[in-house]
């Protein structure tokens, strides 16, 4: 069996473990089923997610002119601190950067390698938590747009790591916290203007992924340099495939590569 098409970030399901979907113009793989199967990728060309064209792809599935021009591409994204539209102010795109930032955000803490603090659209969660491989996460504020939330991480980044060790979260290399009583002692160090949206009684949920085994050892696979690769698959965690040769696939770093996947 055969499919084709550009790969974006696999679509996710919360279920007692999580449900993958690689999502194709014409067609779709749950991911899950093919687990201890044999699967091969094959690099066929780019095409940029945003733009169609078939030009390479200069980072987050898009050419270098859609990552320069697009208002989904803005600095603000990444540094959510950055974001003006509660200001009325335009970067790139006031109504896109309106529609997105002035909505309800949360900053959170995940605990995939390590804890750290994130920010999200509430609406991404538990997406985002699945997305970066934790095992447990909780939500510390949820205020009303992306500056506050975006102030809020950076200050809790004087206290907590901000970046995942993916190679940690792969192997399983992670322990049990209690993500509550860190959220407390995090409480502290929020700004002012966020205080009165501290969540004092928010739950932590816990994500089991689908995994048969973890590797000891991880080795990434890089499309852009080996074109052509076919393994065991044993296992899904963020949004990497983990092969049985302890080969990892991003899929998330590989979006606007076209593909032919076959099972075997």
């Amino acid at each position: 069996m055969t499919y084709e098409g550009v790969l974006r970030k696999m679509k996710t399901e919360l279920a007692e473990t999580v449900q993958y979907y690689l999502i194709f113009e014409q067609d779709f793989l749950n991911v899950n089923q093919v687990l201890d199967k044999r699967l091969a990728i094959n690099f066929l060309n780019y095409e940029c997610t945003g733009c169609g064209k078939k030009k390479k792809v200069f980072a987050n599935g898009v050419c270098y002119n859609c990552f320069m021009e697009r208002p989904e591409m803005g600095e603000w994204v990444i540094r959510p601190e950055l974001s003006k539209a509660h200001l009325d102010q335009e970067h790139r795109d006031l109504e896109f950067e309106k529609k997105v930032q002035l909505q309800p955000h949360v900053v959170y803490l995940a605990n995939s390698s390590n804890v750290k603090v994130g920010v999200t659209r509430k609406s991404e969660i538990p997406t985002r938590w699945i997305d970066q491989g934790a095992h447990e996460a909780i939500e510390v504020v949820e205020v009303p747009n992306r500056y506050l939330a975006g102030i809020t991480e950076v200050a809790l980044k004087e206290h907590l790591s901000d970046k995942t060790n993916w190679r940690s979260m792969l192997t399983n290399d992670l322990k049990d916290l209690d993500l509550a009583a860190i959220r407390d002692d995090m409480r502290q160090y929020l700004p002012e203007e966020v205080q009165d949206y501290y969540l004092a009684s928010s739950t932590e949920l816990e994500i089991k992924f689908p995994v048969l085994n973890y590797p000891a050892k991880c080795k990434t696979l890089n499309l852009a340099k080996t074109p052509f690769y076919e393994g065991v698959l044993k296992g899904i965690k963020g949004q990497y495939l983990i092969f049985e040769d302890g080969m990892v696939f991003n899929v998330r770093k590989h979006e606007g590569f076209n593909v032919n996947l076959s099972l075997q």
